[in-house]
This record gives C-alpha cells, structure tokens and sequence, in this order.
C-alpha cells in the first residue's frame, strides 16, 4: 500500500471518529490550554504505520534518515524527533480504534495462537525497569522470556479477527472466550488450548475447537477434514514470524509502556494493510465443505 494511500485512510478514519471522540471525553471541571500540534493525528498515525512497513529496524533512524530527508514533501511540518516521541501516546486509543475498523471476515474458519513479546534479555530481568509493573516471565516451546503475549485469532485469508496483549505468565486458553466473541464454525488451535471446560463453552456458543491430542490422551476418531484444516495451523504461525520479522512488533529498546503498546497496535494495522497475506486460498464451495462437514 502506497504511502498516498495509506494517508488518505487513516484521514477518513479521524475525521469520523475525532469529533465524536472529544464529544465523549471527560474534563476536569477546570479550563486547561491545548496547544495545536503542527502535525495533526492522522499524519501521526500514518507515520507511526508506516514505519512498520518500510526496512528499517529503528524507528529514529527512520525518523531522521528517512522522513526527514525524503518525505519532506508529504509531511511538510515535520516536528523534531523528540517532539514527535512525546506525541506517540495521543495516538493509543484512535490507533486501538483503528485497528478495530481493520477487523476481517469471520468465514467459519479461525485460527488461534499466542506468541511472547519480549522486553529485554533474561540476564537483565533484575534489572529492567521501564515493564516492571506489567511485564511477568512466561514459556512458550522456545523457552522462557520476560515480556507479554500477543493473542492472536485470524482466519483463513490471514485477515486478523481479534487480539490481545496480556503478561507473559497467563494461560493461552484464558483470553479465548473474549477473544472469539461473535464466532462460529471451527476454531483451530495447538495442543496448548486443550480444556474441556473451554470445549464446551464454546461449543455452547456454536463454536468448536479442534487441537491435536496430547500423548498421555486416549485417541479418538476424528473426521478427515478436521485432520487436514490441523495440517494449515501453519498459516497463524508464519503471520506471527512476519509481524515480528517485516512489522518489526518486537524489540527491547522501550522507555515507555504506552509508546511501546503504540508500537504493537501500529505493527498490527500495518500487517492488516500488508497486500498479499498467508492464504489457504479457499473457494467458496470447498469452504463451506469445511465448515458444515462432522
């Protein structure tokens, strides 16, 4: 997506969502002066996107070397860098909107899995101050890591349906119910999603779970076509390898916890408008085959 592009939707979008927004905030009773920021939000948030679609690993490297010298044209009214820094957490809630308004297709088919967002090496853990009071050590299958988790639910164009970001210590199976609310059909999981207590709630909600079983577990018939969509639970995989490898979601350079959730929400919206995505490329009839099949 074009830089063009991408502006002109992230403009649309605040020019809905801020006049209703400020209609709704709550004021302190006591007259406060608002400065006029020579960048106005949707600028921010394009910026702030675009990033995590260029090359660099480095956002004031892409700040300096890139915005500043060849995007002068675009952003005419280019702050300083550490101006445009303080400026990052007005974006969090119109961002988290945003993404929101980026939200795919529920087409009976979903995918879950959650990865590790680590904030700093393990041998700093001690240390570290900036994630001290919301940043917990977890494990996944590569070990343990201090940091949080990013929950993620797709489907099978690789569009995003829901996410969340909860301490590296919580269970994958917590945030699920939350997670799928308003989906139906087959949800698809690793061994780490096994609960009998959360089969059947969202069985109860028409929702089925579908993992492969643990070797202490009895085996148990299961259809063909179940077995097969087990053998694309890949697709979630690799989109949580490209938003930590091309979006840049990742990294232990943070000095604020509201920028660095910025930073994560940025890095979704940015996967959302990536052109071509991890795809089943399913037809309509060998979908809906898959997901009426018992």
């Amino acid at each position: 997506m074009s830089l063009e592009d991408l502006f002109c939707d992230v403009d649309d979008f605040c020019r809905l969502f801020l006049p209703a927004w400020h209609r709704r905030l709550l004021t302190g009773g006591t007259r406060q002066r608002k400065r006029t920021s020579r960048l106005t939000l949707g600028e921010i948030m394009t910026i702030l996107t675009y990033f995590h679609q260029s090359q660099y690993r480095h956002f004031k490297a892409f700040y300096l070397l890139h915005l500043c010298r060849h995007c002068r044209g675009e952003f005419p009214n280019l702050l300083s860098y550490s101006r445009f820094v303080a400026l990052i957490p007005t974006a969090l809630m119109p961002m988290c909107i945003y993404l929101h308004t980026r939200r795919g297709q529920d087409t009976g088919i979903a995918f879950v899995d959650a990865t590790s967002l680590v904030v700093c090496h393990n041998r700093r853990i001690h240390s570290h101050q900036v994630f001290k009071q919301v940043a917990r050590r977890g494990k996944t299958s590569m070990g343990w890591f201090y940091g949080f988790k990013l929950h993620l639910v797709v489907n099978d164009r690789g569009e995003l349906l829901a996410f969340r970001i909860t301490p590296g210590n919580v269970d994958d199976r917590e945030p699920v119910p939350e997670l799928t609310q308003g989906l139906t059909g087959k949800l698809i999981g690793d061994r780490g999603y096994i609960a009998h207590r959360l089969f059947h709630e969202l069985w109860e909600r028409g929702l089925r779970l579908i993992t492969k079983i643990r070797r202490n577990m009895h085996n148990k018939l299961m259809p063909m076509v179940d077995k097969l969509l087990l053998r694309k639970r890949a697709i979630i995989e690799t989109i949580n390898d490209q938003i930590k490898s091309i979006q840049q979601i990742e990294h232990t350079r943070h000095r604020s916890v509201v920028n660095a959730m910025v930073n994560v929400l940025a890095a979704l919206v940015a996967y959302t408008h990536q052109p071509r995505k991890p795809s089943l490329n399913l037809s309509q009839n060998e979908l809906n085959m898959l997901t009426h099949s018992e």
